[in-house]
């Protein structure tokens, strides 16, 4: 028989349904998926051999789970996956507050129901989206919210007494029975409130307002929780911590290609914008790599940590800054520029936590400093190392284009140029040519100009040329001249 023909709790039990709890639901339904070789956990990169095997025993074990890690860390990400392990449907009792299970009643309503009525039990079905549920722990949340309180007008209306349970108001936990529970940032929840959670983990007991009900709770919880927390803002109890049955420790992407892998994945690009704007790969490095510079920065505080979404809003202004261009110059299509970086600088300044150092030197400064650090890292990649010292009499692969910057009197790339502006600007310099041609000779045609100019800011990183920013745009000199200019 269909479930949609299911409707009575006599049709239930002649469909040989069989009832199990969510913990035992999630388990099967990964083992299943253990054994055929699915993904568990689509859409999460860089987890594969470290949290994602972890979580999937934590569930095989039937664990309640904490998610210990910074911010950005795909944390929330992961237990809302965990929705696609559950039953697709589950049948309860039509009416019940809690989705009592028609098999094993535990609200007074269910139990009642099924007395009266037995096997005419009117049963409805409920999908696996609609057993989520989401708490964000802050100062302000009560025992009430989390657990229930007693509700004087429902005493009222029923004219009830306070003495009968029937007038208790259930809170999200009880509401949320037979389904995936979190609480995020868990520290943050007053410690007092994680007592009152130390029963319904363990043994099923809730109390509200001198009620003690025996409710034994069929759940899956999920807390998340910043080590950052447990000395700033709060801590998790450790009574709590004890009986909550895995700990897993979550991290940021560990190399580059893992990082453009869920950038792509979550920045919310126009169609047009990806369609106008070419974007070099060495551009989408140097854009992760500004997070890995960010994670290591001295100026910035980094047990707050550099969220995923640093690279993903600074991807989102990077396309936006070339489109905008693109439209004042009336291009259809368009080269992503180095200059477009700077585009990128508010998505950084509001995603970092400075420390004393990092705010005397201001954010936007910070932001620069980032661009320009993940320059110096990837220029070797590139092209050949340049060494602090050098001999005086070594032949330096750049001397020739910091010979040509000495004889002119200054090279400047305008923000606004077009895009045949912008290559006859740069084909001009012929050594720049040279380099180009001699160590990145199977570059494609897009993809050299913003290696040019990516050369460029290495030899300004490792003092070969000097870079001054104006209102329109960028200006290259070499040391010396402008040593001299400045006397």
């Amino acid at each position: 028989m269909k479930i949609e023909n299911i409707k009575t709790f006599g049709e239930l039990k002649n469909s040989g349904y069989q009832t199990k709890s969510i913990k035992e639901e999630l388990r099967q339904n990964l083992l299943k998926k253990i054994k055929n070789g699915e993904t568990s956990f689509n859409g999460i990169h860089g987890y594969e051999a470290t949290v994602i095997p972890e979580l999937e025993r934590a569930i095989l074990s039937k664990h309640n789970i904490n998610f210990l890690g910074l911010r950005g860390q795909a944390k929330t990400r992961l237990a809302r996956l965990m929705v696609n392990l559950l039953d697709e449907w589950i049948p309860i009792v039509e009416g019940s507050e809690i989705n009592d299970d028609p098999f094993q009643p535990i609200s007074r309503f269910a139990k009642d129901l099924i007395s009266d009525v037995g096997d005419n039990t009117p049963i409805s079905w409920v999908n696996r989206e609609e057993r989520f549920f989401e708490k964000l722990a802050t100062p302000d949340v009560t025992v009430a919210d989390l657990i229930g309180d007693v509700d004087p007008i429902k005493a009222a209306n029923l004219k009830l007494s306070y003495a009968d349970d029937r007038v208790i108001h259930f809170g999200m936990i009880p509401r949320a029975n037979r389904s995936i529970f979190v609480i995020n940032e868990l520290p943050d929840l007053q410690a007092r409130i994680q007592v009152a959670l130390f029963n319904i983990l363990q043994e099923g007991d809730i109390q509200i307002r001198g009620f003690k009900l025996r409710l034994p709770l069929d759940m899956q919880f999920v807390f998340t929780a910043n080590p950052e927390d447990y000395t700033n803002r709060g801590s998790i109890v450790t009574p709590l911590k004890d009986r909550i049955g895995s700990q897993i420790l979550t991290h940021y992407p560990q190399d580059i290609e893992t990082a453009k892998t869920i950038t792509s994945q979550e920045a919310r690009l126009d169609e047009n914008q990806t369609e106008m704007v070419h974007i070099p790969e060495l551009a989408k490095d140097l854009l992760e790599q500004i997070s890995f510079e960010a994670r290591d920065s001295e100026f910035i505080d980094s047990r707050s940590g550099i969220s995923a979404r640093l690279s993903i809003s600074a991807f989102e202004n990077l396309l936006s800054t070339a489109e905008r261009r693109a439209l004042k110059t009336g291009e259809q299509k368009t080269l992503l520029r180095f200059g477009d970086f700077l585009g990128v600088i508010p998505a950084i300044t509001g995603k970092i936590e400075l420390v004393y150092e990092g705010e005397q030197e201001g954010s936007a400064a910070v932001a620069l400093q980032l661009i320009a650090d993940s320059v110096k890292t990837l220029f070797p990649l590139y092209f050949p190392k340049i060494e602090k010292l050098e001999k005086p009499d070594g032949k330096s692969p750049y001397k020739n284009l910091v010979e040509w910057f000495f004889s002119e009197s200054g090279f400047e790339i305008l923000d606004e140029l077009s895009d045949k502006e912008y290559k006859e600007k740069l084909d001009s310099i012929a050594p720049l040519n040279d380099l180009i041609e001699k160590y990145q000779p199977k570059i494609s045609r897009e993809d050299k100009y913003f290696m040019k100019e990516f050369l460029l800011w290495g030899l300004v990183e490792f003092k070969k040329l000097n870079k001054y920013r104006f209102d329109k745009g960028v200006q290259f000199k070499d040391l010396f001249g402008s040593y001299i200019s400045g006397l």
